[in-house]
């Protein structure tokens, strides 16, 4: 039996790594801690993870420590989902759940984490600056809907949750939650799909296991 200890971080991509973790049935011990009154991690997660950034997620496996959620994810699924149902076979479907792996990072929150950085240090330069970044963010959301609506909808690769889920799905709940795209826009497909997937028993169980919550 796998030694799996996730060190996990409220209000962070965190989520992410649990609910994999319950997708792939796979027991875990949980190290969890709260952010500090600033918002930052507290120092004993750094020290606890033993990772030199201290950044989560952090898991440990036996003797080895990865970070990085989609490093993590695609360990977890190379070595532990034998019926691939997370990251598929098919080379289609295959690449299609990698592409959406990394864009979970590379695009989504790249574009909207910098209207975070900005409201904190900048109120002014926020309401300035503000269209012109969420503008950026729409695009991945028209991106993400057109994907969606060419699916069945219900998922993003094939019938059922797969490693793309579980990763993007934060990313979306995030952009959503500070509303970092355009307020008088609507995008009925995404909404749908996160209904959907929050809905899912594994994701369900990890929240309810992890005490998982955005805010701080």
């Amino acid at each position: 039996m796998p030694d799996i200890t996730l060190y996990f971080l409220q209000a962070s991509r965190s989520i992410r790594i649990a609910w994999l973790l319950e997708e792939l049935g796979l027991d875990y011990k949980l190290e969890g801690y709260d952010r500090e009154n600033t918002g930052l991690a507290p120092a004993g997660f750094k020290q606890s993870c033993g990772t030199v950034l201290g950044k989560a997620p952090v898991l440990k496996d036996g003797k080895l420590t990865i970070q990085e959620s989609g490093a993590i994810t695609e360990y977890l699924c190379e070595h532990y989902d034998k019926s691939h149902r997370l990251l598929p076979t098919d080379e289609a479907q295959r690449v299609k759940v990698r592409e959406w792996i990394h864009a979970a990072e590379g695009a989504f929150m790249v574009h909207c984490l910098p209207t975070v950085y900005v409201r904190r240090l900048d109120a002014s330069a926020a309401e300035k600056l503000g269209p012109g970044l969420a503008g950026n963010v729409a695009k991945d959301l028209d991106w993400l809907e057109a994907e969606l609506k060419g699916g069945n909808g219900g998922y993003l690769v094939g019938d059922h949750v797969t490693a793309a889920d579980t990763m993007v799905a934060f990313s979306i709940q995030f952009i959503f939650w500070l509303k970092l795209a355009p307020q008088d826009r609507k995008w009925e497909g995404i909404e749908a799909w996160l209904r959907n997937v929050e809905a899912a028993e594994t994701y369900q169980r990890a929240v309810a296991k992890t005490g998982h919550h955005l805010y701080v």
